[in-house]
């Protein structure tokens, strides 16, 4: 048997979708939450197996609220079930078992039932320490990005941005912190405005008058001050440095 969580912030919706639960011999405990808010609320403090939501909720949405859970430990199994027929690809972008329009008919549930259940039953490899999720805000939208995507980090006052191959994200976290955190996943800085990740550098140059890496289609500087720890770090990575 699984426990799910239902997150709808329409009553109606909410309660016919639990009693239709509770009817297949497969689900143990059903409990009901209308907010994105309080959906994270009880699942830091209860086990899931699985989250039935709604997209369109106030606060969280239901892609806020899935974003969220990326962040968890113990990742339930997502399903959509919404009357919003365009928004199944993002949906199945975040990972979604299945997708359910409203109203829910029984045979269509039970089927999205024998889904998560198969998606339990499957083992997923553990992620690395550099598979780490970080929570931006894009538009008034929060997403949610690889670490491994960010290629450098530049500091722009009291926030940073994280530069990917999609584009800028900023973020509130001091250039300092971030050196600290990542150090460890590749991350060096080389200029008081830069942190770069060795995995996404081209090329050094630090023969010149002045030093740059090259990342992507970035020329960024070296400054002197920060040479010799860029060194120690070259010397244990396969990264080309040009005289």
């Amino acid at each position: 048997m699984i426990d799910v969580l239902i997150a709808d912030d329409e009553e109606p919706a909410l309660a016919a979708l639990a009693y239709l639960l509770a009817q297949d011999a497969r689900i143990g405990r059903v409990h009901q939450v209308s907010t994105g808010a309080d959906a994270i609320r009880l699942l830091t403090r209860e086990h899931v197996d699985a989250v039935f939501l709604d997209i369109h909720m106030p606060g969280l949405s239901g892609f806020d609220l899935a974003r969220a859970l990326q962040r968890f430990e113990h990742r339930p199994a997502l399903v959509f079930v919404t009357a919003d027929e365009e928004g199944a690809l993002e949906a199945f972008d975040l990972a979604a078992v299945d997708y359910l329009l409203k109203p829910v008919r029984t045979v269509r549930l039970e089927r999205s039932i024998s889904r998560v259940i198969e998606s339990l039953r499957q083992t997923p490899e553990p992620a690395p320490p550099s598979a780490e999720l970080i929570a931006v805000t894009l538009g008034g939208t929060t997403r949610m990005i690889r670490r491994d995507d960010v290629r450098y980090v530049q500091a722009q006052g009291d926030y940073t941005r994280l530069c990917t191959a999609e584009g800028g994200f900023l973020v509130r976290v001091p250039i300092s912190d971030l050196e600290r955190q990542w150090a460890d996943a590749g991350f060096v800085r080389v200029h008081r405005s830069y942190l770069v990740a060795l995995a996404h550098v081209a090329q050094i140059r630090l023969g010149s008058d002045h030093p740059t890496v090259i990342v992507g289609e970035a020329a960024l500087p070296v400054s002197r001050r920060m040479l010799p720890g860029l060194r120690d770090r070259l010397a244990q990575s396969t990264v080309r440095a040009d005289p």
